[in-house]
């Protein structure tokens, strides 16, 4: 396909970091990518270079962020040449893409989820997208449905199920007064304690926990963005111990 112009819309949810949302590339240097990278969503497009190195068309957009909190997350990318509108959740981001080009040609597959393995070390490092899509849109056709009734053809369907699994885990939301109290284990010599957590605040308490027999305290917390671990050890001559990350 050569397109001077192109609609893509889709919605996602995940709990992971990275992945690549949808892909597609063509034969002469031209390529679209649209992925997670640390929880924030990138746009890679270039409508071409030329051999000579005068013109560079790889042009690069970064927006967003925490979007790997298991939510829905609504993106619309419309381009008309060189201009593109980027809208995620419906904040809306403008630019220009670099190079001379007009036309995005993709003579290769697309791909939504995933991108072939090329060879080329940008594919190799990538990972695919791990969670839920819907209401894929692509330059007019709803690639959802079309999947679902098996009407692409050619296509390579790889291990897609249409619905979306929710995960086990349970999150905990703490406001700044509630706390959870749970019984310590008295004859157990391990103190062992593990958890994920996100926060916009730069201080507060993650875990205490007072030793047996006064020998001590652990406390788990966050200091000015940095998580910090102190043990205070009663009956030895060293009695406290500070980790800071």
């Amino acid at each position: 396909m050569k397109t001077l112009k192109d609609v893509i819309s889709l919605k996602f949810k995940t709990s992971e970091s990275e992945g690549v949302l949808f892909h597609g590339e063509g034969q002469q240097g031209d390529y679209i990518t649209l992925e997670l990278k640390k929880a924030k969503l990138v746009l890679n497009l270039n409508l071409g270079s030329n051999q000579l190195g005068s013109i560079y068309g790889h042009t690069s957009v970064m927006t967003g962020s925490l979007l790997d909190d298991h939510h829905w997350h609504s993106i619309i990318i419309e381009r008309h040449g060189r201009n593109i509108n980027l809208t995620l959740d419906r904040r809306m981001q403008h630019f220009r893409t670099n190079g001379e080009f007009d036309y995005l040609d993709l003579d290769y597959e697309i791909t939504f989820g995933g991108m072939p393995f090329s060879g080329k070390p940008s594919s190799n490092s990538r990972k695919n997208f791990k969670g839920c899509m819907e209401s894929i849109n692509y330059n007019g056709n709803n690639i959802t449905d079309l999947a679902k009734r098996k009407k692409l053809e050619p296509s390579n369907v790889g291990n897609l199920s249409f619905s979306c699994v929710e995960p086990h885990a349970v999150p905990v939301f703490f406001n700044a007064t509630s706390y959870l109290e749970v019984p310590g284990r008295p004859s157990q010599d391990l103190f062992s304690v593990s958890l994920l957590f996100r926060t916009w605040n730069p201080n507060g308490l993650l875990v205490f926990s007072n030793f047996a027999d006064d020998l001590g305290n652990v406390e788990i917390d966050i200091n000015e963005g940095k998580v910090s671990v102190h043990i205070n050890v009663t009956l030895v001559k060293k009695n406290r111990i500070d980790i800071s990350s």
